[in-house]
């Protein structure tokens, strides 16, 4: 197999509002380093596949307002491979946008999907595992994507479920779950045939392209009508987004697919989709507290994330118990950590506020 058919593709236009108010509109948290490692979500996710696919063939695909701040923690890559979406319209149309775009430079194309904002602690298993999905996506017409052992009754993640056979690497996928309730989650969890969406994806370009053409046949014939890597492209996207329905690739292709394929993978994985799962990532001190400033006095408390932008600001904490404290420039949010789910509520609910953007 030519490691020169071997692309990447990492998805950087969410915005990111479970995390406000350190993750906003302008600087969402896939651009900010959310564990205190050092770097950002996005420079982890470029460098994690830079070990197995060569910087030329690696492409970003964004919202336009974060093509700039792309290219400031990226300074490696290509500008020209870092495409900017003229609007939000879901997973769908930016990977066919993508597809497309790569396509026309090599036919042969084996795609990973990355998000750019998740965490893989285990990472050679995780090079491991997608360099398998490549050799299965150039030898079959399949479609591919990475599922995590669940490890407790998760409502917050989407559900695989795969048509066992012993010992194998890969399984045929039978169903998918979007988000259950949690007695649902208990026996997916009960029956052994289940994984978590991971939301990583492998594919053959042409795989992917002949399977947007089944499955969601006017958005593929919207995005025939453009001249990809050329003077024009921009100009014709901007005219197609606003025609095409805004679906995730699970919804329009994978659940529909009779061709979908999961590969089982224990990567120490989180999507970090809420503050709950930040915390569960930190480093905490002896009453379970994770805190990322020295200047923070705490009696009494347990169980608490504290996060805040102004290192050498002094805070006293007393009397917490499993909350959500964080500090921003403009903005302060305390809620207990079993809400995390309803913080953009909250967000929606400054926006009705006179002003409330300058908090977003």
């Amino acid at each position: 197999m030519s490691k020169s058919n071997n692309y990447c593709v990492i998805m950087a236009g969410g915005i990111g509002s479970r995390f406000w108010p350190m993750s906003t509109q302008k600087y969402p948290k896939q651009f900010q380093d959310i564990l205190g490692t050092g770097q950002t979500m996005i420079q982890q996710t470029y460098d994690r596949i830079r070990k197995i696919v060569s910087a030329e063939n690696i492409f970003v695909i964004t919202n336009n307002e974060y093509v700039s701040l792309t290219e400031e923690q990226l300074p490696d890559l290509n500008p020209t491979n870092i495409v900017g979406e003229p609007m939000m319209k879901n997973t769908a149309a930016c990977n066919l946008y993508i597809a497309k775009k790569i396509a026309n430079q090599n036919a042969k194309a084996n795609i990973i999907v990355l998000p750019a904002d998740h965490l893989i602690l285990k990472e050679n298993i995780f090079l491991k595992k997608v360099e398998l999905a490549f050799n299965l996506a150039e030898k079959n017409d399949y479609l591919i994507t990475l599922g995590i052992k669940p490890t407790r009754p998760e409502t917050g993640y989407g559900y695989i479920q795969f048509v066992e056979k012993k010992s194998a690497e890969y399984y045929k996928v039978k169903t998918f779950t979007e988000k259950p309730d949690v007695e649902i989650a208990k026996t997916f969890i009960e029956s052994g045939d289940f994984l978590w969406n991971a939301g990583i994806f492998v594919w053959n370009v042409q795989s992917i392209l002949d399977a947007f053409a089944k499955y969601l046949p006017e958005m593929s014939q919207h995005f025939e009508s453009c001249e990809y890597n050329s003077d024009n492209e921009s100009g014709c996207i901007n005219l197609i987004y606003p025609k095409v329905n805004k679906i995730s690739i699970d919804n329009g292709i994978l659940e529909k697919a009779t061709n979908v394929y999961v590969i089982p993978a224990d990567l120490g994985w989180s999507d970090l989709g809420t503050w709950t799962s930040i915390y569960e990532n930190s480093n905490k001190d002896q009453n379970e507290n994770a805190v990322n400033s020295k200047h923070v006095v705490i009696y009494n408390s347990s169980g608490n994330i504290i996060k805040l932008k102004n290192h050498h600001k002094a805070v006293v904490i007393d009397g917490l118990e499993n909350y959500i404290v964080v500090d921003t420039d403009k903005a302060l949010l305390i809620c207990p950590r079993e809400n995390d789910q309803l913080i953009k509520e909250y967000v929606q609910d400054l926006k009705t506020l006179k002003k409330g953007e300058i908090f977003l």
